[in-house]
């Protein structure tokens, strides 16, 4: 799950991490209102869950409140990278003497949080990582000793010479390792990190990504869910109790089991495809959760061929072929009519019999290999 750039700063503030006074505004009116009570130059930003908001024109700076009103009147509404800005954050700019770059993430190789930092910081950090990643340094947490001080300092030391500024940047980032630890974060950065001319470290922006799975005993966190941020399809598959995430391919991919779903988006790029989606319907005997997922692919314009690949386990062929039936009926009473797009059914395991029965029935067909049936959707999304 993400959260809104306002949404980490409020987090950074509790824990103790200096950032600038800021405020969201819906309306440009709110924005004039915020900027006057400052009393200084702000900087809007718009609040979408994507990153490169500065280049596309999403983060402007504003001298006076009648032109904080103007910037955030041309910035709400704005499409950035597919996403509309339904929010700015009204902060007060600071002068930047230098800009720093730190962040923590959950390495799965070593299965340890890694830091990295960057005296290289700001906008240009992805430029930096991929042509000069020298400049980035990185350490390994041991998760069960956490950040001890004298890590803490040799990772700032890689920051600032001056022995104040570093002092400053070690206690920014043992807070913000309290803040990934705590927070159940799967990222945690500041970018930039930014040094102003009188010697002062602040956490000018801010992105927390929090895991999914700990959201259970993260209520705080989950309420800052922003519903209107996300892809209407991640929130039906969410409600639906299914695993979706929005690929750029033509095929739609229908899979029960995570291993599956990932071998099957393999097989499909092996032989030449491109998944539309990652989709994975679980070991539920659930034949709602088929209808649901068939609603999400078919909303999708991109796809051009579906491909259901269900090996039956605790998941019952026969409930999934109930499934693709009752979604098919359920779309051909709809105000489009009758799904137009190809199908391809791999179907084997638990009641194999039965479901296939049932598919014959509404003529349709299912093989038991997965390579021919990948083949085969392949082949007829290049025809429609």
């Amino acid at each position: 799950m993400n959260i809104h750039e306002y949404q980490a700063k409020e987090t950074f503030v509790r824990y103790g991490i200096l950032v600038p006074r800021g405020a969201v505004a819906s309306t440009p009116e709110r924005a004039r209102e915020i900027a006057a009570e400052y009393g200084t130059t702000v900087v809007v930003k718009a609040q979408v869950h994507v990153g490169g908001r500065g280049k596309a024109g999403g983060v402007k700076l504003a001298s006076t409140p009648d032109e904080a009103f103007e910037k955030a009147r041309n910035i709400l509404g704005m499409d950035i990278k597919g996403l509309t800005v339904r929010q700015t954050l009204i902060a007060e700019a600071v002068d930047i003497a230098h800009e720093a770059y730190v962040g923590i993430i959950l390495d799965r190789a070593s299965k340890r949080p890694v830091f990295m930092v960057s005296a290289a910081g700001g906008i240009d950090i992805e430029e930096v990582a991929r042509e000069t990643p020298e400049k980035i340094h990185k350490l390994a947490v041991d998760p069960f000793l956490g950040l001890q001080p004298y890590q803490a300092r040799a990772l700032a030391y890689r920051l600032y010479d001056h022995a104040d500024q570093a002092n400053q940047a070690a206690k920014i980032l043992s807070q913000l390792y309290r803040v990934f630890v705590e927070s159940d974060a799967s990222l945690a950065e500041i970018n930039p990190l930014v040094t102003t001319p009188d010697g002062k470290v602040w956490a000018v922006d801010g992105k927390i990504n929090i895991d999914d799975n700990a959201l259970y005993r993260q209520s705080a966190i989950a309420a800052m869910r922003d519903l209107d941020a996300e892809a209407s399809a991640e929130v039906t598959a969410r409600e639906a109790g299914l695993s979706f995430v929005k690929l750029e391919g033509d095929i739609g991919c229908v899979v029960n089991g995570a291993g599956l779903a990932m071998a099957t988006m393999d097989l499909v790029k092996y032989y030449g495809g491109q998944p539309a989606n990652f989709l994975d319907i679980g070991g539920s005997s659930n034949p709602d959760k088929v209808v649901a997922a068939m609603n999400i692919i078919t909303s999708d314009p991109k796809v051009k061929a579906i491909l259901f690949n269900i090996f039956g386990g605790i998941t019952r062929c026969d409930d999934v072929a109930n499934g693709i039936v009752t979604a098919l009926k359920r779309i051909a009473e709809g105000s489009n009519g009758p799904l137009t797009l190809p199908i391809v059914i791999r179907l084997t395991g638990t009641n194999e019999a039965e479901g296939r029965r049932i598919l014959n029935e509404v003529n349709l067909v299912a093989t038991d290999d997965m390579s021919d049936a990948v083949q085969r959707v392949i082949a007829l999304s290049r025809q429609n």
